[in-house]
């Protein structure tokens, strides 16, 4: 595919190598031929721009055919990425009142590492930075929680770049968005809608082998239905410092989606053996959110501690403050702090004068 050529012929893709140009983008949303919105910093910003009705077909077809996958009245929905990285989802007309719609989730390439990003998600204390390279370290069991466009995906991302090289690591996503750089990798892609009745694999079945492939870590880009009772399992037997991300608005919101996806894998088992099967697979939940401003922040980090009165017990280790605009520390030292005094970190990390 000639990026090149395609920009020069079609509106819709000059449009979008024009915005991607652009800093601070986040989503772009082609709603109509002249209903166009992009978020920029939290904000919904309406474009003076107009484009070809037949230009916006021709995008899709390309998508699909740079994405290898179906676009018809079988498949009328395509979740895949551009050229550049960004994650891409089409609807067919099918389902909409005019053209297909379309919605682009830019790539952002300047984002490498904890280090290199300074403030990024109200991470104004280094400590943070040294604080989430160390829970990798570790090999904690995280889930990274968030609504819709929060930046969880960006979140994991900065995660996986502290992943020691040596490891062997197995990715699962629907839709390839993570970003890293090791060398011992296995990145798999599950399938869904049409392509599952044609023989296709979920990503339940694909973690299911995966189990069989001597993984030291598996990260699933978000987990969404079953398969969250293999994960949990393979937590629990052996693979430490596995991640994956959730759709939920707060720590206790996301223990509670877990039971509920724990309980489509179609097992009797009592609310409170599930409780436990959370509480020592998972180890710290980050939620990802937005301040009053609109720019994404980490609202929450909570370590699972155990069952208390029935319930998955969690300790705020973090919350983000919106006067002061950044993530502070509760003053809470982590149950597990062992685990970090092993791999070097300062027994008094936690300390407020340290």
């Amino acid at each position: 595919m000639k990026i090149d050529e395609l920009v020069e012929k079609n509106s819709a893709w000059k449009l979008i190598d024009e915005l991607s140009r652009k800093q601070g983008i986040t989503e772009i949303m082609i709603n109509g031929t002249n209903n166009i919105y992009i978020e920029r910093d939290g904000e919904f910003i309406r474009l003076n721009s107009t484009l070809k009705r037949e230009d916006i077909y021709s995008f899709c077809k390309d998508v699909a055919l740079f994405n290898k996958k179906p676009y018809d009245s079988h498949s009328p929905i395509i979740d895949g990425k551009l050229p550049d990285g960004s994650r891409v989802n089409i609807i067919s007309s099918l389902y909409t009142t005019g053209t297909p719609a379309i919605t682009i989730r830019k790539y952002l390439k300047s984002i490498r590492t904890f280090t290199q990003s300074p403030g990024l998600f109200g991470l104004n204390d280094e400590k943070w930075s040294i604080f989430f390279q160390n829970l990798v370290k570790a090999k904690f069991n995280i889930i990274v929680s968030g609504g819709t466009g929060t930046g969880k995906t960006t979140f994991l991302n900065l995660l996986m770049q502290e992943v020691p090289k040596m490891e062997r690591v197995i990715t699962i996503e629907d839709t390839r968005e993570l970003q890293f750089n090791l060398s011992n990798v296995i990145r798999l892609e599950s399938k869904s809608g049409a392509e599952l009745l044609k023989g296709g694999l979920d990503t339940r079945a694909l973690l299911k082998n995966t189990l069989r492939m001597r993984p030291d870590r598996i990260i699933i880009g978000e987990v969404r239905s079953e398969e969250t009772f293999d994960l949990l399992q393979a937590m629990n037997t052996g693979h430490n410092g596995s991640m994956t991300s959730l759709h939920s608005s707060s720590p206790a919101d996301c223990i509670t989606r877990l039971e509920n996806l724990f309980l489509l894998a179609g097992y009797d088992i009592p609310v409170r053996a599930i409780r436990q099967q959370i509480s020592s697979a998972i180890d710290f939940i980050i939620q990802i959110g937005k301040n009053k401003e609109g720019a994404r922040v980490v609202t929450q980090v909570s370590e699972v501690t155990g069952i208390e009165e029935e319930k998955v017990s969690l300790m705020d280790i973090g919350r983000y403050d919106e006067d002061k605009k950044e993530l502070l520390f509760s003053g809470l030292v982590p149950s597990q702090m062992k685990r970090f005094i092993d791999i070097g970190m300062e027994a008094n990390f936690f300390d407020s004068n340290s």
